[in-house]
């Protein structure tokens, strides 16, 4: 019962699919695809293009919400969704916000002209006009993102329930790529939810998925391995 995870770490949707299978304490592979350049026959494997996507027992499953709800069947333990329907459903909802909200524009609109072009482009700088764009993304998408967040948090210490959820997971993988692109939650203005984020980066058993870099290899529990790629692209999921 093999799982190979297929998909590069700098993804979020990777990332989160990485530290799911870290939290469940579930051995995998992982296989770098990079979905600008995919390999021959790609598109049969992922018909929309997009990762990562999970082999496993010679069978394919696509999207990241998805591959972390098979995995929960085959390993309920530890439940990383509430049993609660309804606590179910704001878990969910919270996954979904970070999917479908956040990456959107922290992705295209930040991290791949603060981080992934000058990547590409040999290790250049941004210049002034691609900072002062990705700024007003922050000023004007993300940050009313982020109060909400922080509405959702409240002085809890996980956004659902009582302990960690797919809703934690979703949060903490998404502000890595942020923190590379030196947009972290700001303190002074969202308190809760950066308080928050620094204790997921810091979890002991998922430092490595969530805080390593975008790369191959094998993973596992604590080992590290929703032009653009899968982080830049928000229809990689």
């Amino acid at each position: 019962m093999a799982f190979k995870i297929l998909g590069v770490n700098a993804s979020p949707f990777v990332r989160k699919t990485r530290a799911f299978f870290a939290e469940k304490g579930v051995p995998y592979a992982i296989e770098p695809i990079n979905p600008f350049g995919p390999p021959p026959g790609w598109r049969d494997v992922s018909p929309l293009g997009r990762i990562p996507a999970l082999e496993h027992d010679g069978r394919v499953i696509n999207d990241s919400s998805i591959i972390c709800a098979y995995l929960e069947k085959l390993h309920p333990e530890p439940a990383l969704y509430p049993s609660d329907a309804f606590e179910y459903a704001r878990a969910v909802w919270i996954e979904e916000f970070i999917d479908g909200g956040v990456i959107p524009f922290g992705a295209a609109g930040v991290f791949r002209p603060l981080v992934l072009q000058p990547l590409f482009s040999g290790g250049k700088e941004p210049d002034a006009a691609a900072i002062a764009g990705a700024e007003k993304v922050l000023r004007e998408n993300l940050e009313p993102l982020f109060a909400y967040l922080e509405s959702q948090l409240g002085s809890r210490e996980y956004f659902v329930g009582k302990q960690l959820t797919i809703a934690d997971l979703a949060v903490g993988t998404v502000f890595v790529n942020l923190r590379h692109a030196g947009f972290p939650p700001e303190a002074g203005r969202f308190p809760q939810l950066a308080a928050f984020v620094a204790r997921m980066h810091a979890l002991g058993r998922l430092e490595g998925e969530i805080a390593g870099a975008a790369g191959g290899g094998s993973g596992g529990p604590g080992r590290p391995g929703k032009a653009q790629d899968s982080s830049a692209n928000p229809t990689s999921n």
